[in-house]
């Protein structure tokens, strides 16, 4: 019998396309030619329970999201976690009245305070009334009964052991490339003296640093992406202390993306935070020189094959771009990541879990 699996989404999946976005349709992508069925439902939808043999539910943090739907369905489920932590963006990246705000309310209870903000100003939608009784009760229950859990890494299962005082069965399963995109690398001329920066446009992403760390070198700065709807203020700031060296790009598909990293000698991300950064790891597909945020679980993926720089110190991000841009791009980070990181290997690990969370069943 052919195995069918729903996968629970953010309400927000096609408007706001983020990195748990291209996580859960490349990884449905290559499950269904692993022959699972798979269909992917937004946490707002009514769903028949019935018809399917496992939920996937999607973001650890967004346990309104799941509340109710673990409570209704008779089935088991397994988590892929993405357990982001905004508590360093929160406290020293935001404006002053936020970072008094957060360092105020502390992690779990600023997350909270997103998720009515959200559903306030119709942004989103209170799939499960019952998280109102509080954000750490709610991610409590949403681990508790989840079969396995599907970290990125085995940082941030770490992560969550320590915050939660947890210990689940679990298995890794890496965030990828997709290998018929990235496999041919364009015959392109790579430019010398081009840093490029791929993702959604708001702090954590942290691109106003960058612009001030360009702005006495000798390059041209390339961003593509999109503020999510929350962050315009942001995006319009990055525009205004824009140099003129400086180029921004609208949200583009991977496919057009493929042009612009093969001809860039640098891909920046300073992020505050990631759980891996899927457009460094596509960037280092077409053997893209890298330079990388500490935050989160970037040290896990990227090893000796990036420059880290601290979020929020201009002169570390500024001496990452440089040490960056001296040495010579060579593919050997590109042949580990087509042989490691590649949504074919997420799926394959996926089904496994699958199988083995439908075993603990009989």
């Amino acid at each position: 019998m052919k195995l069918k699996v729903a996968f629970i989404v953010r309400t927000t999946f096609d408007a706001i396309r983020g990195g748990d976005t291209l996580q859960a349709l490349c990884t449905a992508h290559e499950l269904r030619k692993l022959g699972v069925e798979v269909d992917i439902r937004k946490a707002s939808e009514t769903i028949d329970y019935r018809q399917y043999d496992l939920l996937h539910l999607f973001n650890l943090i967004r346990p309104a999201d799941h509340l109710a739907h673990i409570s209704r369905a008779a089935i088991p489920y397994v988590l892929s976690t993405i357990y982001l932590d905004y508590s360093g963006f929160d406290t020293l990246g935001r404006g002053r009245l936020s970072k008094h705000l957060f360092r105020v309310t502390g992690k779990h209870h600023a997350e909270y305070l997103k998720t009515c903000i959200r559903v306030l100003k119709r942004q989103d939608k209170l799939v499960s009334p019952s998280y109102l009784f509080g954000h750490l009760r709610a991610v409590r229950k949403v681990l508790e009964g989840a079969k396995i859990l599907l970290p990125n890494s085995r940082s941030e299962y770490m992560r969550l052991m320590a915050d939660f005082n947890i210990q689940k069965d679990y298995r890794i399963i890496p965030n990828g490339i997709d290998k018929q995109i990235f496999q041919m690398k364009p015959a392109l001329e790579r430019k010398e003296s081009q840093i490029l920066c791929v993702g959604q446009i708001y702090g954590l992403k942290n691109q106003h640093s960058l612009i001030e760390a360009t702005r006495n070198m000798d390059v041209k700065l390339v961003i593509i992406g999109k503020p999510p709807p929350n962050h315009l203020n942001y995006f319009e700031l990055c525009k205004k202390i824009a140099h003129r060296n400086v180029e921004f790009h609208d949200f583009m598909p991977q496919q057009q993306l493929v042009q612009f990293y093969a001809r860039s000698k640098v891909h920046a991300l300073p992020s505050w935070f990631e759980t891996t950064g899927l457009s460094s790891l596509e960037a280092g597909a077409m053997a893209c020189n890298l330079v990388v945020g500490t935050g989160g679980d970037t040290r896990d993926y990227f090893l000796q094959h990036a420059t880290f720089c601290d979020a929020q110190d201009l002169s570390y991000i500024k001496k990452a771009l440089e040490t960056e841009l001296q040495k010579p791009n060579t593919t050997e980070f590109r042949d580990f990541i087509l042989a490691h990181y590649t949504w074919e290997h997420a799926a394959r690990e996926t089904l496994s879990a699958y199988l083995k969370a439908l075993e603990h069943e009989e």
